[in-house]
Parts: C-alpha cells; sequence; structure tokens
C-alpha cells in the first residue's frame, strides 16, 4: 500500500498488541496504509510466543500490557493519572483512543528514530 504521507518509515517492523479485535485490525489496516509492515496480536503472551526481537523497533501497545520493555507507543481510551505518570517515567508516549489524529504514525517514526534495527 502507499504511504500518503510520503515520509519514510524507519521500521522494519510495527507490533500491535490490544485485546480488543477491532482496534487490532483498524490499527493494522491503518498502520499499513502509512506503509508500515504491522503484525497485530491479541495479547503479550501471544507476541512474545513468536518475536523475532531483532525485527521490531516499535510496540504499540494497550495499557494493561505490562511485560514490555522496549520503545513503545502506549494507547489508551482514558488514561489514569497513575497511567500517565507511569508512562512518563518510562519515556514512553501516550496515544488516546480514538485515533483522530497523526500522532499515533507520529509517534512510530519518532520512536523508531530514536531507537533503529537493521532491516531484514
Amino acid at each position: 500500500m502507499q504511504n500518503p504521507s510520503k515520509q519514510p518509515n524507519p521500521c522494519p517492523v510495527v507490533l500491535v498488541v490490544d485485546d480488543d479485535c477491532g482496534v487490532r485490525n483498524s490499527l493494522k489496516f491503518s498502520l499499513r496504509v502509512e506503509g508500515f509492515a504491522v503484525r497485530a496480536y491479541g495479547g503479550a503472551g501471544d507476541l512474545l510466543d513468536s518475536l523475532d526481537p531483532l525485527e521490531c523497533a516499535c510496540f504499540v501497545i494497550d495499557h494493561k500490557e505490562r511485560r514490555i520493555s522496549t520503545p513503545a507507543i502506549l494507547i489508551t481510551g482514558d488514561p489514569s493519572a497513575a497511567v500517565i505518570d507511569r508512562a512518563k517515567r518510562a519515556d514512553i508516549r501516550i496515544v488516546e483512543k480514538p485515533f483522530l489524529n497523526p500522532a499515533l504514525v507520529d509517534g512510530i517514526r519518532a520512536a523508531c528514530l530514536r531507537h533503529p534495527v537493521s532491516q531484514h
């Protein structure tokens, strides 16, 4: 698919983790339209079972997942003060659902540029 913003995508693969199937499918479609290669998982356990850590530069993950420690974008519909505080301390960007602006794609590109990985 085409990358409408015409910006290069620095991520070889973006991993999406969300327990909501509709959110997963929507993100997968939207990010592919932006030119990203995307893999989507229903939970951190599913992802960790299939992960090649050398392939990924950025996770897009639901705030309820706690077992990931790599560059990430935290997605949530209603972040509590505690979630916001933990994300700030961990230097993790929060993007709130619904995704009505380019914040998610911009955040992914920024995370991938900060933490580049070799492309396979």
